[in-house]
């Protein structure tokens, strides 16, 4: 530091110096003087005019299309609603191979999951094909998200399983079973197309994601205990979702318990458990728990086949017809008592499978660095859905698991969307004969093994450090889910709603982002054990 020679001490005793700064009017310069003006005065509709573009326009996605030609305000609206036109003129060859490898890995992950997640929405196996076909090749042209992968997911098919199976049951009334699935699906599709056509996806945000941590938890729950009846081989279990009719079931029929059945599946899961666990502790092994669901279906498969003479009492998939979608807009239910149910079925798995669907993109996106329309993507997955239930799928989103190994297998673009579709089109003319004898079994392990992961028990355990009241309707979702139903669990999760509900503060809700962002912070290894 200088010396300060201003000091007191620095200048000699009984000295005296005086000092005259004189400031005169002509070394100042000339002040200005300016105007400000009031803003214009607004009437009332054109103050409403300008809050609502702020609303729902913020991005002002208009802008581009100014003093423009009508040759390019084409060019750049085709680009703005199918965005595969965007990044479709920059591909090329070198990335088409991350692409069909990324592709192939995430469809023999989709192929089993798609036969399972339909199982457990209580629909015919094939459903849970044609529904990784269709969709995908949607979503291909109208996303915006490079690596999330469009499939059946586990949540909402529960949610569709649990809702219309209380009304209609799916073994005695199958055909109006099967319609109240397609239309529930058609107006999953038309509820989430409307939120990103009028620009409403900030409603998404009002969900809480604690009491979805503990709604998830419970279902995840509830469904592992569904599987005992294939993993058991009982063949009378109750149709109900609460644990406890669950557990009555599985030990009032002890002796339709099947210990070849018991074996292979215990062992299948384990197995399938044992390559999630690699895969967690291993980032750079994540093929092997992607290969690991396909793997469980060709070798049980092989198993049941070889020793079919040998061993009885083991349920099979048994045949499965081949061919494209058929088409199913005429089997729409328009009309009858169960519209409402449909409806009601219809908004609420589109509510949680968008939810899903954004929060997958938005966390791949954010790793790449590159934005994700929060808008376009509801349009996309909702138009995926209205097309779906018009050729014979059910509900689908964004899949965590499928995404995660999407990314981790090197994906560029929604091209390998396009490869997994096509994988699976081949499945489908070709290669159905060879499921006859899958045993249900092996897809009871897949399902809990992808549905483990949904309980996030470290979340839970953050949450009850940040806020008690939010672990309290944490637990209170969890726990309707367990011993009431599915429906009581999500109304406690809409109760959380409320202007002090979804909408978190901001310290806050960036200590849930941390705490779980829907279980991705376990780190990247286990972002493909969702689903």
């Amino acid at each position: 530091m200088g010396v300060n020679s201003n000091r007191v001490e620095d200048f000699p005793a009984g000295a005296c110096h005086e000092t005259t700064v004189k400031i005169t009017a002509e070394s100042l310069p000339p002040l200005e003087i300016h105007e400000v003006c009031l803003p214009p005065n607004k009437t009332t509709f054109q103050t409403l005019k300008h809050r609502l573009s702020e609303i729902f326009f913020p991005d002002d996605p208009l802008h581009r299309f100014k003093n423009q030609s009508p040759s390019v305000k084409l060019v750049l609206g085709l680009q703005y609603f199918f965005p595969i036109f965007q990044w479709g003129t920059n591909y090329s060859l070198r990335l088409i191979k991350s692409d069909i490898i990324s592709g192939l890995t995430i469809a023999s992950l989709a192929i089993p999951q798609g036969i399972s997640y339909a199982k457990l929405a209580n629909l015919p196996p094939i459903i849970g094909l044609y529904s990784s076909f269709v969709p995908p090749l949607i979503y291909a042209v109208l996303g915006s998200s490079r690596h999330l992968a469009v499939g059946p997911v586990s949540i909402a098919s529960l949610v569709m399983g649990s809702m219309l199976g209380e009304s209609v049951s799916h073994t005695e009334e199958p055909i109006l079973y099967l319609k109240l699935a397609f239309t529930a699906t058609f107006f999953s599709g038309l509820f989430q197309a409307s939120l990103g056509l009028l620009r409403l996806g900030f409603i998404i945000d009002f969900l809480s994601k604690a009491t979805l941590l503990g709604f998830m938890a419970g279902a995840a729950v509830i469904v592992s205990l569904q599987q005992l009846k294939g993993l058991f081989g009982i063949v009378h279990f109750t149709n109900k979702m609460q644990i406890i009719p669950v557990m009555s079931s599985v030990f009032y029929h002890r002796e339709e318990w099947s210990w070849q059945t018991i074996v292979m599946g215990l062992s299948f899961l384990i197995f399938l458990l044992t390559t999630r666990h690699i895969s967690i502790r291993k980032p750079k092994l994540f093929w092997v728990s992607a290969a690991a669901p396909l793997t469980s279906v060709i070798l049980s498969t092989i198993l049941v086949f070889a020793f079919k003479a040998h061993v009885h009492g083991i349920s099979t998939i048994g045949h499965l017809q081949k061919g494209l979608n058929p088409p199913s807009a005429n089997m729409l239910y328009v009309q009858g008592p169960y519209l409402g149910l449909a409806i009601k079925t219809g908004i609420i798995t589109g509510i949680l499978s968008l939810t899903e669907g954004i929060a997958v993109g938005r966390t791949f996106a954010s790793l790449r660095n590159y934005q994700v329309d929060g808008n376009k993507e509801m349009m996309a997955i909702g138009l995926m859905n209205i097309v779906g239930s018009c050729s014979s799928c059910f509900v689908t989103s964004g899949s965590f698991s499928r995404s995660a190994v999407n990314y981790n297998a090197g994906a560029q673009t929604a091209v390998s969307n396009i490869i997994m579709a096509a994988t699976v089109l081949v499945t489908l003319l070709f290669l159905m004969p060879l499921f006859t004898y899958t045993p249900s079994l092996v897809l009871g392990a897949i399902i809990i093994t992808a549905v483990i992961g949904l309980i996030d028990y470290r979340a839970a355990y953050r949450l009850w450090k940040v806020d008690r009241l939010d672990f309290f309707a944490c637990m209170c979702a969890f726990f309707g889910v367990l011993f009431i139903s599915v429906q009581i669990g999500l109304a406690i999760a809409d109760i959380k709603m409320g202007p002090g509900g979804g909408r978190q503060d901001t310290r806050k809700q960036r200590e849930y982002t941390k705490m779980h962002n829907f279980g991705y912070d376990r780190g990247n290894s286990h972002r493909h054990q969702r689903h």
